[in-house]
């Protein structure tokens, strides 16, 4: 249920700066955004010395519910996004099973109702095959996840013939997994036999990357879908994403991108091993650089947590991807600490940036007549990230060890305080997210 909650005299992160003064949600609608409410309603935060933003919004998850519960489920991946200041998520459909059809969409609507304790919206999936399954299912979805590439799940779709079908006849949102599988193969062939993470980006080279990424946005301009392109990693792509008009084309970078590197291979090993991969430092510095320059319209963490025990398997055995939804807002917020970047550089790359992205309505900016979903975060909080001490259910961390300044102390959904005090708020419960077409 929708509640009421004033927040005095916190640091408000507005689009253009940060201005100190309250926020007031009345029935989970903020009423005013200012130096000073005339009225209060609900309970009365006292911002002092906090910093408010929107509620962050990760559009790219994989929470694994139904099928991994080993791994993650809506219940404990959504706790770790309330952590992290995350108000919101995208869950992708690599599922057991899949989620390509309606029937599939609705069992995970039905399990976000019973467990999430944030906003939620799912992508469906395909092969390929089943079109008219598919067309059954996008009126509830996000929007279409296509894995060009080969990476978890049963859902590669790489023939070229299958794609410009599929564009051509599923009038919807369209996000793809952009490594073209072809030359995957071939780079796989040339590094058989190879046990070391540190070939993982020569494997999934930024060649890989480019292909598919050029192809999608042909098939999206072609035929007129809007495209989003998630988790770029590479320059060569960004550049490319950089030429190209922006009216339906959005991207997006992630975390490890950005805070990981080659380098860290050598420590963490198969920890870090995702699709697509860590690169170069290189690569790092410009997707920083294009990430200031708009060419990425948010950031999204993919977090894909596996167990521990499966990430020992060694490469190439262990599965790709990692946790990350609950790290974020505090690796940023540390960038701010450093002087970095700043505040709405951050609301605008992880709240307004991807409510855009993907027209959510009503989410992503401290505004009148906007949902209240807000994050407090203390700025002087300092905390070094440990394994085990987590709330993603694989209890592991890429980023264990680092001593960041920047803590979220506070997330609200709809008015209502979903995690405080360190801890989830008993009962708490998210809503589906709604779209503009």
């Amino acid at each position: 249920m929708p509640h009421s909650l004033t927040v005095r005299q916190a640091r408000l992160v507005l689009p253009d700066r940060v201005a100190t003064g309250d926020v007031v949600v009345e029935d989970g609608i903020i009423t005013y955004v200012g130096p000073q409410a005339p009225r209060s309603a609900g309970e009365i935060i006292d911002g002092t010395h906090l910093v408010c933003l929107p509620g962050v919004i990760d559009a790219h998850v994989h929470f694994r519910d139904p099928g991994f519960p080993q791994k993650e489920d809506l219940a404990s991946g959504s706790a770790a996004a309330a952590a992290g200041g995350v108000t919101a998520f995208l869950d992708m459909p690599n599922t057991d099973p899949p989620c390509v059809t309606a029937a599939r969409l609705d069992e995970k609507f039905a399990l976000a109702a019973e467990k999430s304790v944030v906003h939620y919206g799912f992508f469906v999936g395909t092969n390929g095959d089943d079109l008219n399954a598919l067309h059954d299912a996008v009126g509830r979805a996000v929007g279409v996840k296509v894995f060009m590439g080969s990476s978890t799940g049963p859902l590669l779709c790489d023939d070229p013939a299958k794609l410009n079908a599929l564009f051509a006849e599923i009038d919807a949102p369209f996000a793809v997994h952009a490594e073209d599988e072809a030359r995957l193969k071939e780079r796989k062939l040339q590094f058989a036999g190879t046990s070391d993470p540190a070939d993982h980006p020569r494997i999934r080279d930024e060649e890989t990357a480019l292909r598919a990424t050029r192809f999608a946005v042909d098939l999206a301009q072609r035929h007129g879908r809007r495209l989003h392109v998630p988790h770029v990693s590479s320059a060569a792509e960004a550049d490319f994403l950089a030429s190209v008009p922006r009216d339906r084309v959005t991207a997006e970078t992630c975390p490890q991108y950005l805070f990981l590197s080659a380098d860290d291979y050598e420590r963490q090993g198969t920890r870090i091993v995702c699709n697509p991969p860590v690169r170069e430092k290189r690569h790092q510095e410009a997707l920083w650089k294009h990430l200031r320059a708009g060419t990425f319209d948010c950031v999204a963490t993919d977090h894909a947590p596996h167990t521990l025990d499966d990430k020992a398997k060694g490469y190439p055995k262990a599965p790709s991807g990692m946790p990350g939804v609950e790290w974020m807002l505090p690796l940023f917020a540390n960038e701010v600490a450093n002087g970095r970047i700043t505040w709405p550089e951050v609301a605008r790359w992880l709240c307004e940036g991807p409510a855009r992205a993907h027209r959510i309505l009503r989410k992503g900016r401290l505004e009148v007549g906007y949902d209240g979903d807000l994050v407090l975060l203390d700025p002087d909080a300092i905390k070094t990230i440990e394994d085990g001490k987590t709330f993603t259910k694989v209890g592991w961390s890429p980023y264990a060890g680092r001593t960041l300044r920047g803590w979220p102390v506070l997330t609200v959904v709809l008015g209502n305080p979903v995690f405080r005090d360190g801890g989830i708020v008993a009962g708490s419960r998210g809503r589906p997210l709604t779209f503009a077409r």
